[in-house]
């Protein structure tokens, strides 16, 4: 049976003016004057949530609140404390506290803080991690979940494609979890962010001696995935040399390490993964045929996040709760406005940009139920920044053009184009992990054009 609201505090005042306001409010309450009532109280009810004084009468309110939580992990417990002094703050959140209340106390603010709280419990009841990390119950995501499933017995090569940040070397280790190969080891190359000239050797290996630097015999990436899985992600970027090498190894199954005479079997299940359309690459003349096609037999392609919305709340709540758990931080809930506004972004970064605004909101946000208002400015559009009405850029560029014409200032054609590139190309590089030829391909200019503006900052 819920009771709701449990309040515990050695002052007798305070117990009645809470008690008073929550029945004022409909919301069931009890109060305790001693810890030890309120543990047997525990043996025949369970409370929605807890305000506790930090300094009982011959009693740690802390260590109480520790114990409230071993037994239930999930209660919310408010702390209430006359010495609001940093180091009991310190200690009450790391002792899994949702919020620190100081006396003498707002009763609006008591109110606002419980609803936030109760409200947010009720919002996390049934939200549990996906296997594998895979999140989701969109009808997109659930046919590559079945997809995966068809594949478990399989030890066929397969392309993951998909947009940067959907997820693609989650669904790999899905793959190889799944797979006969699961006791092997899962190896991954990120064949985009090492250069061509050591490229080679981190994927078969080199004798010693076999270049200048080579002291000892080095096993590549294929000999140390033996028996498992080699996930080679982003294979879209490879240089054309390479892939040559790569498709005789895929077509023999063996190959030589560098300075090598040895005959090196393989015996490591392929998985690639890029974000490029690869068709367009053989067009283009800069991604071999015959490797295309030997690498997309099964081709998985993950939907970007705008293409399964429905799927943002879970997300959403999962690494709000994740990034508490990982950072140490109080326990952050997303309302249910916010989880709407999430749902009708874009996400040009997909989950991964879910992930780390998420992070940051658990991170920033100043009270236990994050709303709207919490967001970044840029996040708070397309669903309008909050009590306004939301207008184009173009819009703000003319108000700012139109004040500027009345002054004496010159040359704003060129002023404003100079900005106008330096906003560009900062934003792109910040979405592309500061990758200049990525950012460069993204905008459609060229390397040395982006040189040439950032130079230009």
């Amino acid at each position: 049976m819920s009771e709701r609201i449990w309040i515990i505090d050695d002052d007798p005042a305070i117990r009645y003016v809470l008690e008073e306001f929550f029945r004022s409010q409909h919301m069931p309450v009890r109060s305790f004057e001693r810890g030890a009532d309120l543990e047997d109280a525990l043996s025949h009810h369970h409370p929605d949530l807890v305000m506790a004084d930090v300094r009982l009468n011959g009693e740690n309110g802390l260590e109480l609140m520790q114990s409230l939580r071993e037994r239930l992990p999930d209660l919310p417990v408010i702390v209430m404390t006359a010495y609001s002094d940093l180091d009991s703050a310190v200690q009450a959140f790391k002792g899994g506290a949702l919020e620190f209340l100081a006396k003498p106390f707002d009763l609006d603010e008591v109110g606002r803080l419980v609803q936030k709280a109760l409200a947010g419990a009720n919002a996390e009841e049934g939200v549990k991690p996906g296997k594998d990390g895979l999140i989701g119950s969109s009808p997109a995501f659930q046919e590559l979940i079945r997809m995966i499933g068809r594949l478990s017995a399989s030890d066929i090569p397969v392309l993951i494609t998909g947009e940067t940040g959907t997820g693609k070397e989650l669904i790999a280790r899905a793959l190889h979890k799944h797979s006969p190969r699961a006791e092997g080891p899962f190896i991954a190359i990120n064949t985009a962010a090492i250069p061509e000239d050591l490229l080679e050797s981190e994927l078969f290996g080199h004798e010693k001696g076999a270049f200048t630097g080579a002291s000892e015999q080095y096993r590549g990436r294929f000999e140390q995935a033996q028996g498992g899985t080699l996930f080679l992600d982003e294979i879209g970027d490879m240089p054309l040399t390479l892939q040559s090498r790569l498709l005789r190894v895929l077509a023999e199954g063996e190959y030589y390490r560098l300075g090598g005479r040895d005959l090196v079997r393989t015996n490591a299940r392929i998985i690639t993964a890029t974000h490029r359309n690869l068709a367009r690459r053989v067009e283009a003349g800069e991604f071999r045929a015959d490797l295309y096609h030997r690498l997309k037999v099964i081709n998985l392609a993950v939907p970007p996040l705008r293409e399964r919305r429905e799927d943002i709340p879970e997300l959403a709540r999962h690494f709000l709760r994740a990034a508490g758990k990982e950072f140490r931080l109080p326990p952050k809930l997303a309302d249910r406005a916010l989880l709407n506004h999430l749902k009708s972004l874009d996400w040009p970064g997909n989950v991964r940009e879910l992930k780390h605004l998420c992070q940051s909101l658990a991170a920033l946000a100043p009270a236990p139920l994050i709303g709207i208002d919490d967001l970044p400015p840029e996040y708070r559009r397309p669903g309008q920044a909050v009590g306004s009405i939301e207008r184009h850029w173009t819009e703000h560029l003319a108000d700012a053009l139109y004040a500027e014409l009345g002054s004496e200032h010159e040359e704003l054609f060129e002023a404003y184009k100079r900005e106008f590139e330096q906003a560009v190309v900062r934003t792109t590089l910040r979405h592309c992990d500061d990758n200049q030829s990525e950012a460069a391909r993204r905008l459609g200019i060229s390397r040395n054009t982006l040189a040439r503006m950032l130079k230009e900052q």
